[in-house]
């Protein structure tokens, strides 16, 4: 059965060096972000974005995000992985959880969410789950 979870989550840091820059190449970019979150989902995450930049500011990026805490009131962590793009001040960004990748309580998840977002303090973020019953001794 799939659950849907709600939380929002705030960025701590974001640290973003370029990978390369030029007159006749796009901005590539490199990010380091770390995140909290509120809400069905409680905790705390590293991810790590690659960005390609357009003349106008846009971007399109991909990213892997490593996620510490509890869902759906199950600890432990997980693996999504991020596609995305960012136009006029607004990120749209889709991910998945990445097969293999829960832990503890959260073993065996599996899920899509995603979310839009701006430079709000704290945005809006989803995920559809499924989740093994939990294992009993």
């Amino acid at each position: 059965m799939t659950t849907h979870a709600n939380a929002s989550f705030k960025i701590e840091s974001w640290d973003e060096k370029p990978l390369s820059e030029g007159t006749a190449a796009p901005k590539v970019t490199r990010a380091l972000v770390t995140k909290s979150f509120a809400g069905d989902l409680e905790g705390r995450s590293t991810l790590e974005y690659v960005l390609a930049y357009g003349a106008d500011g846009s971007a399109t990026y991909v990213g892997m995000e490593r996620v510490e805490g509890t869902l759906g009131g199950r600890s432990g962590s997980f693996v999504l992985e991020h596609r995305g793009t960012f136009e006029k001040g607004s990120a749209r960004s889709t991910w998945s959880v990445v097969a293999g990748s829960g832990t503890g309580g959260l073993a065996g998840l599996r899920g899509r969410g995603g979310a839009t977002a701006g430079h709000a303090e704290r945005n809006p973020w989803t995920l559809d789950y499924e989740l093994a019953a939990p294992v009993t001794p």
